[in-house]
């Protein structure tokens, strides 16, 4: 599986970033998709999943600002983040499983400035 992922860059608090993730050399729409995302200094966390069937989940920090969707026409996921904060700055790495092994995209930094 190849997963890349775009979107990131600096924004001010309480702006918006959408990152998408474009992956190939799967069957897209069987896989589970997830958002994970790595702070300087600490361990990459999951921030939000969907489902092969749609279903999501999110970290409770994010929740009520941050939305996962998938378009298995165009092989992509999607993370919409609103309102963000500070404490949002990391590198986000789009992820899925694959013959049992976890597989990452290349990620994309966001920055949200005070």
């Amino acid at each position: 599986v190849q997963l890349q992922a775009s979107g990131g860059g600096l924004v001010q608090a309480g702006g918006f970033l959408r990152l998408s993730c474009g992956a190939s050399r799967i069957m897209f729409s069987a896989y589970d998709m997830a958002w994970y995302r790595q702070a300087p200094g600490k361990e990459r966390e999951l921030v939000a999943s969907i489902t092969t069937g749609g279903g999501t989940t999110y970290e409770n920090s994010v929740k009520g600002r941050f939305i996962i969707w998938r378009d298995n026409f165009q092989d992509a996921v999607y993370l919409q983040m609103n309102s963000l904060k500070p404490e949002d700055t990391a590198v986000y790495y789009c992820s899925t499983v694959e013959r049992d092994l976890r597989r990452w995209g290349q990620g994309t930094l966001v920055t949200v400035s005070s």
